[in-house]
């Protein structure tokens, strides 16, 4: 993502929920850790983190990791085995936007399905994608799906729409993983329980460092094999971490920003609405925290103007761009944004 340029010295940040400041409570809590080696196994607080995380999922055990790239990459690899193919939506970020890591790490072919408008891969998908291995093809080894799914304006995805695509790929003995990104984003969209979301799948990753607030860091999820399969895939990987607990801690403080994630909700709804009415931007109605806008005008050329405004996003298509409100956009930078971005479009 490119490094904001502006001339204003207070510019309303809408280009992801990843760029958040951490709390004071979080710089506290960093500065009072109590650390251990985590390689080791012997940090308290990462512990406590992997912990509490595996119960909000639902899920016997969990891992940190720096990023959700590499939870989504440790899980594919922990998954799979080489050869085989990776059942994944077309639009999915773990195909679109990890540099072929499933290629790359774990040696997959990937096959894609279409999701249609919401990114919803349909038990039909899965039935007609699953390739059975015999002595000239290697086999399906994993489904992949998304929620909240970020390419399609974070759409939050029904639980019963998880569970019916799953229950189509373990008919075929197919394991599935869960980008769950945003997982608490669609939990407080739907007013379920995470762990309902996650309920039929096989492991799923989310992001303590978007919408929750954390300065970094990802926790994937499964049973207590999976997990210990997939430690072993991290540090492969290079995330075997030492002292962690210095960035768990924050961690720990983001979980509890889950209950506050529907102010963004409506944030990114009265955004859309102030944006809608502009002369040359459409803007989709949002399901979460992201505002999908097209433009008459060429994205970058729009982009531009906001960003001398003082409201930065990012563009998401030759004529479409994206803001995504977070903690650190009130309801007044949101009218604020409004207002300037009618200044210059």
């Amino acid at each position: 993502m490119p490094a904001a340029d502006t001339d204003h010295d207070d510019p309303i940040d809408c280009r992801s929920d990843t760029v958040t400041r951490p709390s004071d409570a979080m710089r506290e809590a960093a500065r009072d850790a109590d650390v251990g080696d985590d390689v080791y196994r012997e940090d308290p607080t990462v512990n406590e983190l992997e912990r509490r995380a595996a119960d909000l999922v639902g899920m016997a055990a969990a891992l940190y990791v720096p990023t959700g790239t590499m939870g989504n990459q440790v899980a594919v690899r922990t998954h799979t085995e080489r050869g085989q193919e990776a059942l994944v939506e077309r639009d999915s970020h773990v195909y679109r936007w990890e540099l072929g890591g499933l290629a790359q790490h774990s040696g997959l072919q990937v096959r894609t399905v279409d999701g249609g408008d919401r990114g919803v891969v349909a038990p039909e998908a899965v039935h007609e994608g699953y390739v059975e291995a015999d002595g000239h093809r290697p086999g399906t080894g994993l489904l992949c799906l998304e929620n909240t799914h970020n390419a399609k304006g974070g759409t939050a995805i029904a639980p019963e729409r998880i569970d019916a695509a799953a229950e189509a790929a373990h008919s075929h003995d197919v394991p599935v993983h869960l980008d769950g990104a945003r997982l608490f984003n669609a939990a407080a969209a739907l007013d379920v329980p995470a762990a309902r979301i996650a309920r039929e799948v096989d492991s799923v990753m989310f992001c303590l460092s978007k919408g929750l607030g954390a300065p970094v860091g990802s926790m994937l999820a499964g049973d207590a094999e999976f997990i210990e399969a997939a430690r072993r895939h991290r540090k492969l990987f290079g995330g075997g971490m030492r002292q962690a607990g210095i960035i768990a801690a924050p961690g720990l403080r983001a979980l509890e920003n889950r209950d506050r994630l529907a102010e963004d909700h409506r944030n990114a709804e009265r955004l859309a609405a102030g944006l809608d009415e502009l002369a040359g931007l459409s803007a989709h109605d949002p399901e979460t925290n992201i505002v999908l806008v097209d433009t008459d005008e060429p994205a970058e050329d729009v982009l531009a103007r906001c960003a001398d405004a003082g409201v930065l996003a990012v563009p998401f298509d030759d004529h479409q761009v994206r803001f995504c409100t977070h903690l650190d956009v009130s309801r007044a930078d949101v009218e604020t944004a409004v207002e300037r971005v009618f200044e210059v479009v």
